[in-house]
């Protein structure tokens, strides 16, 4: 299985901070952004409720990054080419920085203050004087507005997407920058362009931006890159002089001397070198090795520890997903019987010791997802669209289908092949073909071998019912780049979504982003009523509207069979070597770890004499 990668996550996450803002009367400069209410924290808070704002300093963190990735060739994570290296976000700080206990504020970072305009066209940032970058420079307006119209004009389209509406960036004097919006779709604005990363124009007029490096960059954040194998290893170093470090959105963070991410060919890997001491950290998203790969010495006598936290965000959309720029998928009857041939019951059971439960929806954990049939408010939004859309939009929300676990789902496969026959594939005993004797061949690309013993039972029934069925496995980079270009039948993703989705929705599921390369609409959705639904989930102008639209979306959504979902779990399993301290309070919509956790000298010096 794969979520978005590393560097594509982070992407996500940082954009997806962009959001609707809540502001105080009158639209004073505030310390922070919210989303339809108020902030948690005053104007005077010293520090996060969920760190340790006395948290030790040293030591080092080495880990398996949270993106699934297994290489990468560039320190340069704002552009489409290249697989740049996870940690990046460590390097660049932005205008506001994110509270992980919250759905989705924002606190000042570079910017001491924001200040939106009552009409919602423009808001204006007040840089902090002493913001420096790593170099001694000045963080300045200027560096600010070059930002922006670099990642607009060349940056990935998960930046430049959502900056479309951003008419321009002025910086008025050497500390204060104004962004102006146009369009009616500027709720996220102000948000979206506090959470962009800021680059130094100085550096990038001498250093080509849209060009695929291992020159560590100049940023203005708390680590700067340290020694590094490309493909293996790189490595963090936690700036004594970072201009931010007593800020009251850093405290308690940022505590380790060195940050290491370790990259392996496959999760088995993975676990061998976790176990043999080879680094620290890793989170366990294998469920055979959640219930038996920890069975070691080191586990038993504790030198290993063994976490379960709950995870209370979304779980997001994890799925095969349905390539529908190709011909053969374009007939929705032949990905419904996609779905009608995945026995989830029996591989959760088989393969998953239990440890799942199916998603069924794209904004599956949440309230956000739709259930049993469309509300009054709903239907409001829907109705307007009945004849562009199938009639199971109106009825119960589309489920997948359920067998009873047994293997034995004949009713399941008989009902694809109906599906199939009726989209136009006939059975010959050389296997389903349609009117021009084609066959109907599905490849399934993955990258991992973990996931061969998960697509193998699926091609077996899909073969069962005369479907040319094979799996490719290729390496890392091959990977990516086919997942950019959309080379590919079927593919696994898990998308992370956020609590209070906005415009970057169109990057997901929207037309525009079907036909741009990069985009994270692997499926190829181009639906004109759903691009319309997406817009009323990014002008919601409150909490109730949101829902209303993000639930109407997720009907057409599901109805479309753009594909097969597979399951989530509501936690966290993480398996890490006994040299960490990490506060009592876990931020709510975050796992935490390493970001809040500390290096406990007591503990590693226990563990050595072990």
């Amino acid at each position: 299985m794969r979520q978005l990668s590393g560097v594509r996550l982070g992407v996500v996450l940082a954009l997806g901070l962009a959001a609707g803002l809540a502001m105080p009367a009158g639209a004073e400069p505030s310390h922070g952004l919210s989303i339809f209410g108020d902030l948690k924290y005053p104007p005077d808070f010293k520090h996060f409720d969920y760190v340790n704002p006395d948290a030790a300093k040293g030591g080092r963190a080495s880990q398996i990054g949270s993106g699934g990735l297994t290489t990468f060739d560039s320190f340069n994570p704002f552009i489409l080419r290249g697989d740049a290296a996870q940690g990046m976000p460590l390097v660049f700080d932005s205008l506001m920085a994110r509270a992980l206990d919250e759905p989705d504020s924002v606190y000042g970072l570079i910017a001491e203050s924001a200040d939106v305009a009552p009409d919602g066209l423009s808001v204006t940032f007040k840089l902090r004087p002493e913001a420096k970058f790593a170099d001694g420079s000045a963080v300045t307006a200027e560096d600010v507005v070059f930002s922006f119209e670099t990642l607009k004009a060349k940056g990935h389209p998960a930046y430049a997407m959502p900056l479309r509406d951003v008419k321009s960036a002025e910086a008025l004097d050497a500390h204060t920058v104004r962004y102006t919006f146009e369009g009616a779709l500027i709720r996220d604005l102000p948000t979206t362009v506090a959470t962009l990363p800021v680059l130094s124009k100085a550096y990038y007029t001498t250093n080509e931006f849209d060009r695929t490096t291992l020159e560590p960059p100049l940023g203005s954040g708390p680590y700067k890159v340290g020694p590094f194998k490309a493909g293996t290893y790189v490595t963090y170093l936690r700036r004594d002089d970072y201009w931010g470090k007593d800020l009251p959105v850093n405290r308690g963070i940022n505590n380790f001397d060195e940050v290491r991410y370790e990259y392996y060919r496959d999760r088995t890997l993975e676990l061998e070198n976790l176990l043999a001491g080879n680094f620290d950290f890793r989170e366990e998203f294998t469920s055979k090795d959640w219930a038996g790969g920890y069975n070691v010495p080191a586990v038993k006598d504790g030198r290993i520890k063994l976490l379960t936290i709950p995870d209370e965000r979304p779980s997001g959309a994890q799925g095969f997903f349905i390539n529908t720029r190709r011909d053969k998928f374009k007939d929705v009857r032949v990905r419904q019987a996609l779905n009608y041939a995945f026995d989830f019951e029996w591989s959760n059971k088989n393969l998953f010791f239990g440890l799942y439960t199916r998603t069924a929806s794209y904004f599956e954990n949440s309230d956000l997802k739709a259930t049993g049939k469309p509300s009054a408010e709903e239907l409001k939004l829907l109705e307007p669209f009945r004849d562009k859309l199938p009639e199971a939009v109106f009825g119960e929300a589309v489920s997948p289908p359920v067998t009873d676990g047994s293997g034995n789902n004949r009713t399941q496969l008989r009902e694809a092949a109906r599906l199939l026959k009726e989209a136009g594939w006939e059975q010959t005993p050389q296997g389903l073909r349609n009117a021009a004797g084609q066959p109907l061949t599905i490849e399934f690309l993955i990258d991992s071998p973990a996931f061969e013993r998960i697509v193998a039972p699926y091609l077996k029934n899909l073969k069962a019912i005369g479907i040319d069925a094979s799996m490719r496995r290729v390496d890392a980079a091959q990977y990516e780049q086919r997942m950019k270009s959309f080379d590919f039948d079927l593919t696994t993703q898990r998308y992370a979504l956020r609590l209070t989705p906005g415009i970057e929705l169109k990057n997901f599921w929207g037309s525009q982003a079907a036909a741009m390369n990069g985009s994270f609409n692997l499926a190829g959705i181009a639906d004109p009523v759903l691009d319309q639904l997406i817009d009323k989930v990014v002008a919601a102008k409150s909490r109730e509207e949101l829902v209303t639209a993000t639930r109407a979306a997720d009907r057409v959504l599901r109805a479309g069979y753009y594909w097969v979902p597979q399951w989530y779990k509501g936690e966290h399993n993480l398996a890490f070597w006994d040299k960490f301290g990490w506060p009592e309070v876990k931020p709510k919509y975050e796992r935490g770890a390493l970001e809040t956790w500390w290096y406990d000298a007591e503990k590693a010096g226990k563990l050595a004499k072990r």
